[in-house]
């Protein structure tokens, strides 16, 4: 039977009491095998931000017209999805890839592009090769501009000889620490420094009919190029090769797999369950839906004894067991169930796409358990319960939480004055701020 616990290690939250006949392992399976069934309606290509962003600019129109209301678009359709997805444990690895991969709203113009960025780079290869999610996520324009690499200038190109410009180390070295290899690799500065010469020239065409990524052949730097012990030519297949390179190199599978142990197992990832995850991509050639699954081969954390859940997770579980959203958000609509999912983050201290570094949102509990963070989640499951006019709050703790609904909760909520004081008992009880 599928149980509430994987439902939440695994996904957003239980939805409502339905249950499958399904194992755990097939019940993951089932979700990665076919087609993401998400549909995404009233958005667009990465193309039509960039046209939108090339608009204002060339107008220089003040407050983001073109732009606002094609990144409403993207989080009405979104947040709906996250509320109603039918494929949880595929909508969480998008979630968890996109962390990884970071792109925020902090920097570089991306409001207009970041939602295409997490449909077009992330979304499409979460069930194929890590190496092929890398190269789409390097070339889209969304992290291109995050990074600003289009400011990145072979010194020895043509461009740089001509306008004494120089080196943006800041996609390279992101990518070594963060994407791939990581500093338990032993990569140099040198490294760092050499494969930001192999990335001169990758940049974003504004100017083009159909607006992206362009490889401007003047600003890359010549010649081979040697980046932790690999020599790579000029142009732009060095590029393509070096992250071909990085992204099947055993320090990257150790790394990823630490991150996926960590984010769905354990603050603390226990070496052997790493190793296994470890193996599975070494052994597939980095394939990222035989690692996926290979999660649900992991021992299951004891009862109370899962990750603790970021904001981010803690919202839509709670919007999720109160059967929140149906008909589509309209976008910019206050009322929407987008709205409220999206307002309750930025409530909680984790906005929407505004990661404050690159590398995300942190996966420790100590990170958001403070005091003052569980008073607000408190102050806040508080206002959303308000809301609530209909139904048994024993019936949404049981369906939310199943055998992980502790005794002292539940004569509580028996206890409590009314439902909008049973729900934020619920809401507020230790056991469901894990999942």
């Amino acid at each position: 039977m599928r149980s509430v616990s994987a439902i939440n290690r695994f996904g957003w939250g239980q939805r409502d009491g339905s249950s499958s006949g399904l194992s755990v392992q097939d019940w993951l399976a089932g979700q990665l095998t076919g087609p993401d069934r998400a549909v995404f309606a009233g958005v667009g290509s990465c193309a039509d931000g960039l046209v939108a962003l090339r608009e204002q600019r060339k107008a220089k129109m003040q407050g983001d017209p073109l732009v606002k209301p094609i990144f409403q678009a993207e989080v009405a359709t979104q947040m709906d999805t996250l509320l109603l997805t039918e494929q949880p444990f595929r909508e969480r690895l998008v979630w968890f890839w996109f962390n990884h991969f970071t792109v925020s709203l902090r920097q570089g113009s991306t409001r207009a592009v970041v939602g295409a960025y997490m449909r077009e780079a992330i979304r499409p290869h979460v069930t194929g090769r890590f190496s092929d999610m890398l190269l789409a996520v390097m070339r889209h324009p969304a992290m291109l501009m995050y990074l600003d690499n289009a400011s990145s200038i072979g010194p020895d190109s043509v461009a740089g000889r001509r306008s004494h410009r120089g080196l943006n180390e800041n996609l390279a070295r992101e990518c070594l620490e963060l994407h791939t290899v990581s500093p338990a690799s032993g990569y140099s500065q040198a490294d760092v420094t050499s494969f930001a010469a192999i990335l001169t020239g990758w940049g974003v065409d504004l100017k083009a009919d159909e607006p992206g990524f362009v490889f401007r052949e003047k600003a890359h730097e010549p010649g081979v190029k040697t980046l932790m012990g690999q020599a790579f030519p000029e142009g732009e297949d060095g590029g393509v090769q070096a992250l071909q390179f990085l992204g099947t190199h055993p320090a990257t599978y150790r790394h990823i797999a630490t991150q996926m142990v960590r984010h769905f197992v354990s603050d603390t990832p226990a070496p052997a369950s790493v190793r296994h995850v470890e193996g599975v991509l070494q052994a597939s050639g980095g394939d990222l839906r035989a690692a996926s699954l290979a999660l649900g081969a992991l021992p299951e954390p004891a009862l109370g004894g899962g990750k603790f859940r970021s904001p981010m997770d803690y919202v839509t579980a709670v919007l999720r067991a109160l059967s929140v959203g149906g008909a589509p958000s309209q976008p910019g609509d206050p009322h929407s169930p987008a709205h409220q999912l999206v307002s309750g983050f930025a409530s909680l201290g984790q906005p929407l796409w505004t990661a404050p570094l690159p590398n995300g949102w942190s996966d420790d509990a100590a990170d958001w358990s403070a005091p003052a963070d569980m008073l607000a989640r408190t102050d806040w499951a508080w206002r959303v319960a308000a809301h609530v006019r209909t139904g048994d709050p024993m019936d949404v703790a049981d369906t939310a939480l199943g055998p992980a609904l502790r005794p002292q909760t539940r004569t509580a909520m028996h206890h409590a004055g009314s439902r909008q004081d049973a729900l934020a008992l619920l809401f507020s009880s230790p056991e469901f701020q894990r999942r």
